[in-house]
């Protein structure tokens, strides 16, 4: 279920959080009615039973008919559908399916399971969100910035600084590691930057 699916099935059980709508429902889909023998139907007012009636036409769950100055209401077969698949992925939140879309770019790494597992938990969308303070995870970190240069490229001070702020604002830092963890050399004097022949 998607973030889209998981508010429609909201916005439909919100309107169905009401024991009189859902009587409706089970006497809409059984036959059409006015709002005047709805009314009767239920022992309700007029004005209560169109305000009702309002809120499932809103989430698609009840359609109207005009014919003449007549207005008839029944169960929408398409709305009740809908709800039906909704309610069939509920098990499926809107949260795992956006982790597996976020993190597929990992699982896509040829990397074993042990440093794909550091990156799911450091990394968020492709962005580095917590600096880990062991070195040995920090260094796969590293290992996953190194693969954001190209091999055989120089980049100069400011190209790389670019490329590291896309994953976290703190490029100083990271552009420093990536030199003192052995992952990228630097020109003496300021120069260009570029990868070890390990990382190349």
């Amino acid at each position: 279920m998607d973030a889209a699916q998981q508010r429609d099935l909201l916005a439909m059980l919100k309107a169905l959080a009401d024991e009189q709508r859902l009587t409706m429902i089970g006497l809409l889909h059984a036959q059409e009615f006015n709002v005047g023998d709805l009314a009767a139907a239920l022992g309700l007012s007029e004005p209560t039973v169109s305000h009702h009636l309002s809120k499932l036409r809103e989430v698609g769950l009840v359609n109207l008919r005009m014919a003449g100055n007549q207005r008839f209401y029944r169960t929408s077969d398409a709305g009740l559908k809908r709800f039906r698949q909704h309610v069939a992925e509920i098990e499926q939140p809107v949260a795992a399916a956006a982790a597996r879309e976020r993190d597929a770019w990992i699982d896509a790494l040829d990397w074993d399971a042990a440093d794909k597992k550091v990156l799911h938990d450091y990394t968020q969308q492709g962005k580095l969100i917590q600096i880990p303070s062991k070195d040995k995870k920090w260094n796969i970190i590293l290992r996953w910035l190194a693969t954001r240069f190209e091999a055989g490229v120089r980049y100069n001070e400011r190209e790389v600084n670019a490329i590291l702020t896309q994953v976290h604002p703190d490029y100083a830092l990271l552009r420093r590691n990536l030199v003192d963890f052995g992952y990228m050399r630097r020109e003496r004097g300021g120069g260009d930057y570029w990868l070890t022949d390990d990382q190349a």
